[in-house]
């Protein structure tokens, strides 16, 4: 799971109760009127073509999540408040949330012919996950993973025991990997399997699909993933880990200006939201340079501490941003706020930086928007998918966005094409058929 150390919070009553943690905590969605939420979506976006197919490569596993009073101490023997078994693991996680927001996903991985695995494959294939090119072993183990959630602290401590025997690149046939690969708009990856997912990077590659690599730590394999991809989302210690710079802003520089194919780096930052420098399509070299820590000041800057609704502060768009007085690159950097989360409502943060990447897979893929609203209206329905699945669990259950919510932010930012989508959105994160809930 891609550490966070808050998820994003919003200032809604809680609706339902729910899953608390593990692969995106929500229900999958509901039937209305005869009408799938992906179909809604569909018919909002007027494409008249099917939704965008994401495929994945990477960990899936069962999560066995034990909620204690505190962390226990060497030796103690202490009984959980709670256990929750269900699906978990990065891939498993981030297709589960795009698939809950309408795309078509697959996904590329192994398990075993045990409880475990069947559960794995049942619980992604209820969420509409294509499962066809999972790979089923007679023999061997189905990764799991034990989380001890901590009441006290709100943290989660994650032991994973890997599915063995692992997968290898001669598992994935020429037709597999062809077909899997067939009509995707764009490829993921958590850099487990790594031999096998730098096989898929390779052909992806050479079909010139988009890819986005979760860089969460350094990992076997990770620089090799890194040179193929289009887009980075990475945890808040890594690009410093990566880079040895001296901040975060000058890393992601440091990241732009080493992998040239990236178009643009997300760092999560938890509770401070996150952080995102997108390169520019054209060179702004004859532009003056600013540099990236003193533009990262300017935008915290107009961060209104006062409101509670998280936004996106953006600098102007192709600057030549400089580092460390070396290296500059043309882009802009867009600032991200999240909502502060009270200490008495947080449960775990188990699946946060999953169910963000979903959200991102997602609004990457949304062109048809490009034809009738901003960019910054893009940028806005990226936000707001994250702040409906991202969401740290409210109680014993989640506190999910009404649509009304949405439209209030968007008109904020003068939005107003926004408006449908958005309500669409909130559709999804909420139970139409329990007694009570209604759209506004």
């Amino acid at each position: 799971m891609v550490p966070c150390a808050q998820q994003l919070q919003l200032p809604t009553a809680p609706l339902h109760t729910l899953r608390q943690a593990g692969r995106i905590p929500l229900r999958r969605p509901h039937r209305r009127s005869g009408r799938t939420i992906a179909a809604m979506i569909s018919a909002s976006a007027s494409s008249g073509t099917p939704n965008p197919v994401v495929l994945g490569c990477g960990g899936i596993s069962v999560d066995y999540l034990a909620t204690v009073a505190s962390f226990p101490n060497p030796d103690d023997k202490i009984r959980s408040l709670a256990l929750k078994v269900q699906g978990g693991g990065n891939t498993g996680n981030a297709l589960t949330a795009a698939a809950r927001l309408g795309l078509r996903p697959r996904i590329i991985s192994k398990v075993a012919n045990d409880a475990q695995g069947r559960s794995i494959l049942n619980e992604l294939q209820s969420d509409g996950v294509d499962t066809s090119y999972i790979l089923v072993a007679e023999n061997g183990n189905s990764a799991f993973s034990y989380i001890i959630v901590d009441e006290q602290t709100k943290t989660r401590t994650c032991i994973h025991t890997p599915g063995s025997p692992p997968m290898v690149p001669e598992e994935l046939t020429k037709a597999n990997l062809s077909s899997a690969l067939d009509g995707a708009d764009i490829v993921y990856f958590d850099v487990r399997l790594h031999d096998t997912a730098l096989l898929v990077a390779e052909e992806a590659s050479q079909r010139k699909i988009p890819i986005l690599v979760d860089a969460e730590r350094k990992r076997e394999g990770l620089d090799e993933l890194l040179n193929f991809a289009s887009y980075v989302v990475c945890s808040a210690k890594f690009p410093q880990a990566w880079t040895g710079a001296s901040s975060t802003p000058v890393a992601l520089v440091s990241m732009l200006s080493r992998l040239p194919n990236i178009k643009f780096v997300i760092v999560t930052l938890g509770e401070k939201g996150c952080l995102m420098l997108e390169r520019s399509m054209t060179d702004a070299s004859e532009a003056g340079e600013i540099d990236a820590e003193a533009l990262f000041e300017s935008l915290e800057k107009k961060v209104d501490r006062s409101s509670n609704i998280p936004k996106c502060i953006a600098s102007k768009p192709n600057l030549r941003i400089r580092a460390d007085g070396v290296v500059s690159i043309s882009g802009r950097l867009l600032l991200g706020t999240a909502e502060v989360i009270p200490p008495g409502e947080l449960v775990d943060t188990t699946g946060a930086g999953d169910a963000f990447i979903g959200a991102v897979l997602y609004a990457s893929q949304l062109p048809f928007l490009k034809s009738v609203v901003s960019s910054e209206a893009i940028s806005f329905l990226c936000y707001a998918d994250i702040m409906v699945y991202a969401l740290a669990c409210h109680q014993r259950g989640c506190c999910l966005l009404l649509h009304k919510w949405l439209v209030a932010v968007a008109e904020v930012w003068g939005l107003e094409a926004a408006f449908p989508i958005a309500q669409i959105h909130a559709w999804l994160a909420i139970d139409l058929n329990s007694a009570g809930l209604h759209p506004v």
